[in-house]
Parts: C-alpha cells; sequence; structure tokens
C-alpha cells in the first residue's frame, strides 16, 4: 500500500517497527555513553530500560511477521511494545515526581540509609556500596531530567505501536 503522507508512511507497521528499534538503540546507547561519563542510574532507570531492551527482539519480530503477513503475530508483538512503552510512561511520570519531590521514591534509592552495627561494618559497607538517588537527577537536558525525557519518548513509542496494531495492512 501507498503512503499518503509522510505520517502514513511512519506509521506503517515495518516502518514504525524499525522506528522504535532504531529509538530503542539510541536510548541504550545514550545511557550507556552517559554511564561511560562516570554518570551512575538509580534503580527507578534501570526500570526504566526494559521497554527498550524489550523492543530490541519485538521490533524486529513485529517487522518480520509483518512483512510475511503474519498479522496476529505482528499485532500482538505491537500490542505488547506498546503496553510496555505505556506503562514505561507511567513509571517516568513517577520517577520525576520523586525526581520533584512530589512523591516519596522507593526507599532502596531515596529513603533513609539503615545504620550499621558497628564502625568497621559502617566502613566495610562504604566501601562496597554505592547508593544513587533516585530523587537527585544529575543530568538535566533543556531543563528536564532523563526521566522527564522518557516520559515523552515512551508515550511516542507508545502512540507508534498502538497505531501499528490498528493498522491492519501488514503487507
Amino acid at each position: 500500500m501507498a503512503c499518503r503522507g509522510i505520517l502514513d508512511c511512519i506509521v506503517e507497521p515495518r516502518n514504525a517497527s524499525l522506528l522504535i528499534l532504531a529509538a530503542a538503540v539510541a536510548a541504550i546507547g545514550g545511557v550507556w555513553a552517559y554511564e561511560s561519563l562516570g554518570y551512575l542510574p538509580c534503580e527507578l532507570c534501570y526500570k526504566e530500560r526494559v521497554p527498550y531492551y524489550a523492543a530490541f527482539a519485538l521490533a524486529p519480530l513485529a517487522a518480520f511477521a509483518a512483512q510475511t503477513g503474519r498479522d496476529r503475530l505482528a499485532r500482538g508483538a505491537f500490542l505488547l511494545m506498546a503496553l510496555l512503552f505505556a506503562g514505561n510512561a507511567i513509571l517516568s511520570i513517577y520517577h520525576s515526581g520523586v525526581e520533584w519531590k512530589i512523591f516519596a521514591g522507593p526507599s532502596d534509592c531515596s529513603g533513609p540509609m539503615t545504620t550499621a552495627p558497628s564502625v568497621a561494618d559502617f566502613m566495610k559497607e562504604l566501601k562496597t556500596t554505592r547508593v544513587v538517588r533516585c530523587d537527585e537527577p544529575n543530568l538535566w537536558i533543556f531543563g528536564l531530567t532523563l526521566a522527564n525525557w522518557n516520559v515523552a519518548i515512551s508515550v511516542a513509542l507508545a502512540w507508534l505501536a498502538f497505531v501499528a496494531v490498528r493498522r491492519g495492512d501488514y503487507r
């Protein structure tokens, strides 16, 4: 089926799957580059990566299924990606709220530190434990944190995957 415009071409299932895959590769590549500069992610940041890693497998599967006319498989892969990215947007909204001190964060990355039973134990923990706080972002890009940007990116990818589910012209 011929594209009637640029948006029509973008949401065409094969193109949508390749765009989702490219976004996932760029996002994970970006966070790895970020880490190579010495910035460590918090626990919520790690959880927000899951849909991107899942897209490494699901997007090529959706592209292959769409190309070969396996409509149910393509729709299933797109639906799973849509749900994962929609859930990720919600998690990123929560993370953004934690950063802005609107919500309390998880105790393992923004709660109080527990005390060690002795000074020796405390010194040992200091050498082996590095807690990255979820409520203290260490990078802002154009006035937004990475969690804030992840809301927008996840919403866009969820929308793209949902539109691909509804398309139906998989050949």
